[in-house]
């Protein structure tokens, strides 16, 4: 016997009220960026539909919400770069990672001299995280060290400094420079 299925409930299209209800719920339970908001309010125009004789107009959504402090880019770029820094991921990572969430070049500008300035302490977290050089419990072989070298460049780190945690022995103390 073949179980039944409820088709898909059929969700009514949206109207100005309802696009607004919908970005303050996505603000207010997510940390998000000018671009990841207006990403999502056109995802559901297109899944949903418009209904209303007034053009649809997102950017002036979007320009309402930050300009009532519900979106900063900038708080969220540097939220995002302390989080990835805490990962022990590097500043090329962070910076691309910022870019490719749509933050403008002047809102992630602080985020990019933070993250930049701790790019030692990132390295050492990630090292500290792979049980790289100084961390290791034995040395590695040229192999083990081609395959760190590598993770730590695709992990956004110098070449200079990755070079510096690969070649270290075990128990080595490493300061930056």
């Amino acid at each position: 016997m073949a179980e039944e299925r409820r088709p898909n409930k059929v969700r009514k299209p949206l109207n100005p009220l309802k696009l607004r209800d919908l970005a303050l719920h996505y603000v207010g339970r997510y940390a998000t960026s000018r671009k990841k908001l207006s990403d999502y309010l056109g995802r559901k125009l297109h899944e949903r539909g418009w209904d209303s004789e007034e053009a649809v107009n997102i950017d002036a959504l979007i320009d309402d919400f930050a300009r009532l402090g519900y979106i900063d880019d900038a708080a969220f770029a540097a939220a995002r770069a302390r989080t990835m820094a805490a990962r022990g991921l590097g500043a090329r990572r962070v910076h691309e990672d910022l870019r490719a969430k749509g933050i403008a070049e002047g809102d992630a500008e602080d985020a990019r001299s933070e993250t930049d300035a701790q790019k030692w302490q990132s390295a050492d977290r990630f090292a500290q995280r792979k049980r790289i050089g100084p961390y290791a419990t034995e040395a590695a072989t040229d192999e083990l060290k081609r395959k760190q070298f590598a993770a730590f460049l695709r992990a956004g780190h110098d070449f200079e400094i990755a070079h510096k945690y690969v070649t270290a022995l075990p128990g080595t103390i490493l300061e930056a420079d």
